[in-house]
């Protein structure tokens, strides 16, 4: 029997993808590990490769298409010494609802892949509900395994699987998703489905102001007064969970001043030593903020509906601006790395962001998240936490002052002011109090981190 290709899951928050471009044609004859397809996503652009050998019989879904539903198929492959006539035997292939893909930029080629915004486009990012994982005939070439059965379905579980605009209909409707059936990848609710049941009326209590429709808020200037740019897949993503974690997250600041004379004499003196690494102050504040979190592991935690998770590790999250939004890359484990290692780790995270080669496990998860802009002069700030992470730290610029020394004399000191943005619901006041206070014992006190 032909064997259908399907879109693949190449990571576990993806519902659809772009299929950006074809390497091969009906007819062609593939092996395990030939690159068949390039795929987009809202975070990077992937190879995918062939696991089986055979002969692409058909191609379903031709290069080009946006919005694929992963587990859509994609294509067939046909076995050794079957015929293109058993593909007419095959069980025909859902229809799949897509768009042309429109990039604000042309897609990537094997050898020279589209760059990537460097930073926060996933800060900020919001994990989609649960998504079947990667056909067991297609791959990633980071080479992830299938997630399938982790998940399991609603029929073994509480939890109800529909996707991010089937929930936000379903609320506007006033909908219970528990009475629709859904019709998408394994029982998956999606738009169809809610918009398919009927219409409850919302309270009148609860009733807001309609939104302005894009072509009401144009009509606000003058014609040729603008240019109209489409949000591309990540700068839409970060648009839409940005928006549900300020609206959902309960967020309060924490503020202080870092004095930074000690780290910069301790930064120069280590770099005059290394030969083949550059410490930054960055990296100290990475590593500050691992030792922190170990010091007060109430506060390394994240929040998961009914419960708290409370991590072992610090696994810091680096904000890291690319065109076009912004991405976070993981430094994991960061408290049991030094400096130096912190140093090699974080550039090259970075520099792959920016080349669109991180793969989904150096950028989705992670314990808390770090946003510096103080290398732009920014002074202060504060930044929108990244659930279901609990705390994200805003780090300014450092700049003299004049501060009243011990002995009551006026001194001139370098301070860096740093704001801690709390999840009210996971750190109280007095816990990221606590925080921020070893965070500032640290960065004050820095041979401390070389214990």
């Amino acid at each position: 029997m032909p064997i259908p290709i399907l879109m693949p899951a190449l990571s576990p928050t993806m519902e659809t993808g772009n299929l950006v471009k074809w390497f091969v044609a009906e007819g062609d004859r593939v092996s395990a590990g030939d690159v068949i397809a390039e795929i987009e996503t809202d975070k990077a652009t992937m190879e995918v490769e062939a696991v089986d050998e055979g002969v692409i019989g058909k191609i379903i879904i031709p290069g080009g298409t946006g919005d694929v539903a992963v587990n859509t198929p994609i294509a067939m492959l046909l076995e050794d010494g079957e015929e293109k006539a058993a593909l007419e035997e095959a069980a025909p292939a859902p229809a799949v609802q897509s768009s042309p893909v429109t990039p604000a930029s042309p897609p990537a080629t094997p050898t020279s892949p589209p760059a990537i915004p460097a930073q926060a486009g996933s800060q900020n990012e919001l994990p989609a509900s649960g998504k079947p994982g990667l056909d067991s005939r297609l791959r990633g070439t980071d080479g992830e395994k299938s997630a399938d059965g982790k998940e399991g379905t609603a029929t073994k579980t509480s939890r109800i699987f529909a996707s991010p605009l089937a929930r936000r209909i379903a609320a506007d409707k006033g909908l219970d998703l528990a009475r629709i059936t859904g019709t998408g990848p394994n029982g998956r609710i999606v738009k169809a489905d809610v918009e398919a049941a009927p219409r409850v009326e919302a309270a009148p209590a609860k009733a807001a102001l309609p939104a302005l429709a894009p072509s009401d808020i144009a009509a606000l200037y003058a014609p040729g007064s603008f240019i109209e740019e489409p949000l591309n897949s990540m700068r839409a993503t970060i648009a839409r969970r940005l928006t549900e974690a300020k609206r959902d997250v309960p967020h309060y600041y924490l503020s202080v001043d870092c004095k930074l004379d000690t780290l910069l004499g301790a930064r120069k003196r280590l770099n005059e030593r290394l030969e083949n690494t550059r410490i930054s102050v960055n990296d100290f504040i990475i590593r500050a903020a691992a030792l922190a979190l170990m010091n007060v592991p109430d506060a390394n935690a994240a929040f998961a509906g009914d419960r708290l998770l409370k991590f072992n590790n610090a696994d810091i999250a680096v904000a890291v601006a690319i065109d076009g939004g912004l991405i976070t890359p993981i430094i994991r484990n960061a408290q049991n790395k030094s400096l130096s290692e912190i140093s090699r780790e974080a550039k090259e995270l970075a520099g792959r962001a920016r080349e669109m080669k991180l793969m989904p496990d150096e950028y989705e998860g992670g314990s808390f998240t770090i946003s510096n802009l103080g290398m732009m002069g920014i002074k202060n700030f504060t930044a929108v936490i990244n659930p279901p992470q609990a705390a994200i730290l805003a780090v300014g610029a450092g700049e003299k002052h004049a501060i009243i020394a011990d002995d009551g004399s006026i001194i001139a000191a370098t301070m860096m002011s740093v704001t801690l943005s709390c999840d009210h619901r996971v750190i109280d006041g007095a816990l990221g109090a606590r925080l921020l206070a070893e965070f500032k014992t640290f960065i004050e006190d820095p041979v401390m981190m070389l214990a």
